[in-house]
C-alpha cells in the first residue's frame, strides 16, 4: 500500500511523491527523482527535518536528540530518513526546489470551455490527458502561458481536477493579455500550457473553525477548498465571506448556494461596496465578520484578495484585539 505525500518547497513549488508504508519518505523521494537534503540517513544530522503540516506517520526510533528534540516532534516535525507515511501527508520541506533538483511541472490542456460569467469575471475551463496526472493542494495556482506569448500569468484553480478537468476564474482587465486572449481569440480546442502547482496558500488539516474571506476573483482558491471539503467531510464549522465592488462582480452564487447544502456545518454571505448597490450587503468584509466566527481566536482565517483587503482585515484583527490561531492569505494584483 501507497501513499499520496505533498512536498511543498519555501519557493512555493510542490511535488506529490508516492511512498509505500515500508520506506521512508526520504528514500520515496528519491526514489522519484527528489533529493530531499540530507547527510546521514541514520537519524542523527538533522539535515532532512521538515515539518508535517497533515496527515499520519511514523517518527522511528532511530534517531537522536540532537537531530530531533521531543518538543520539536510534539510540534510536527519530522526527520523525512526516518519518517515512514501511514496516510497521505503534507510536509513543508524548508529549502528551495532547485536545491532537491526539481523542475517545475509542466502540463498542456485544451479549452473546454471559455464562460463569461459577469462584465468582470470569466470561467476557463480546460481538459486534457496530461491534467490526470495533475495534482495538487486546494488553493494553489499554477502559471497559465497566454497561447501566442512567451507571457504567463497566475491563476488558482476554482475546482479540484475531476475527469480530467479543472476551471479557473479569472478577471477580466481592459487591456489585460489574456482577458483579451480569452475574450476575442479563444476557441474550443485550443491547447494551452501551464507550469506548478505553486503557492502556499492551500487547506490545511481542518482541526479547528474555519473563516474564509474572499475579494473578487479570490474566490477562485475557495471554491476548491470547498470541492475537498465536501469530498472528504468536514466536523468543524466553516464560514466564508466573499466581497466585491460592485453588484454586476458577484458570481459563482450558485455554486456557494450548493456546497450549503452538500456541505454540514458550511454557511456564507456575501458583501458589496459600493454604496449604490442593490444587494442587500452592503460595505466591506470586515463590517460583516461577526464574533462569533472568531470565536475568540480559536480560528484558522484564509483570506485571498488584493493588498489592501489583507492590510484591512489585519487591521481590523487588532482592533478587535482577536490574534488567530492560524491566519494564511494571499495577495493578488490584475495584469494588464
Amino acid at each position: 500500500m501507497s501513499h499520496k505525500i505533498a512536498l511543498n518547497f519555501e519557493d512555493g513549488v510542490t511535488r506529490f511523491i508516492d511512498a509505500k508504508a515500508s520506506e521512508t519518505v526520504a528514500d520515496a523521494a528519491y526514489r522519484q527523482g527528489i533529493n530531499i537534503p540530507l547527510d546521514c540517513r541514520v537519524g542523527a544530522c538533522g539535515a532532512c527535518k521538515c515539518q508535517v503540516e497533515s496527515g499520519n506517520y511514523e517518527l522511528g526510533e532511530d534517531f537522536i536528540e540532537d537531530a530531533l528534540s521531543a518538543d520539536e516532534a510534539a510540534q510536527g516535525l519530522a526527520l523525512t530518513c526516518q519518517m515512514r507515511a501511514q496516510s497521505d501527508c503534507v510536509v513543508r520541506v524548508p529549502v528551495a526546489s532547485s536545491a532537491c533538483r526539481i523542475k517545475q511541472g509542466s502540463f498542456r490542456a485544451a479549452i473546454r470551455e471559455v464562460k463569461p460569467l459577469s462584465d468582470s469575471t470569466i470561467r476557463l475551463a480546460i481538459e486534457g490527458d496530461e491534467l490526470g496526472k495533475l495534482a495538487f493542494l486546494p488553493g494553489q495556482y499554477v502559471n497559465l502561458q497566454v497561447p501566442g506569448s512567451e507571457l504567463s500569468r497566475a491563476y488558482s484553480f476554482s475546482s479540484m481536477p475531476e475527469d480530467g478537468q479543472v476551471s479557473f476564474l479569472i478577471r477580466n482587465v481592459p487591456g489585460g493579455l489574456m482577458s483579451g486572449y480569452l475574450t476575442q481569440l479563444a476557441k474550443v480546442g485550443d491547447v494551452m500550457t501551464m507550469t506548478g502547482p505553486l503557492g502556499s496558500f492551500y487547506l490545511r488539516e481542518v482541526r479547528r473553525p474555519l473563516l474564509m474571506l474572499a475579494g473578487g476573483t479570490g474566490l477562485a482558491p475557495f471554491l476548491a477548498m470547498l470541492d475537498k471539503l465536501v469530498a472528504s467531510g468536514s466536523e468543524q464549522p466553516v464560514h466564508l465571506i466573499y466581497g466585491v465592488t460592485n453588484d454586476f462582480d458577484l458570481v459563482e452564487m450558485d455554486k456557494l448556494a450548493e456546497f450549503a447544502q452538500r456541505l454540514p456545518n458550511f454557511t456564507w454571505s456575501a458583501c458589496v461596496a459600493n454604496p449604490d448597490s442593490q444587494y442587500p450587503n452592503k460595505g466591506y468584509v470586515t463590517q460583516h465578520i461577526a464574533p462569533g466566527q472568531l470565536n475568540d481566536g480559536d480560528v484558522d482565517i484564509y483570506l485571498c484578495g488584493p493588498p489592501p483587503m489583507v492590510e484591512a482585515v489585519n487591521q481590523d484583527l487588532r482592533q478587535r484585539g482577536i490574534q488567530p490561531a492560524n491566519f494564511y492569505y494571499e495577495k493578488f494584483a490584475a495584469s494588464a
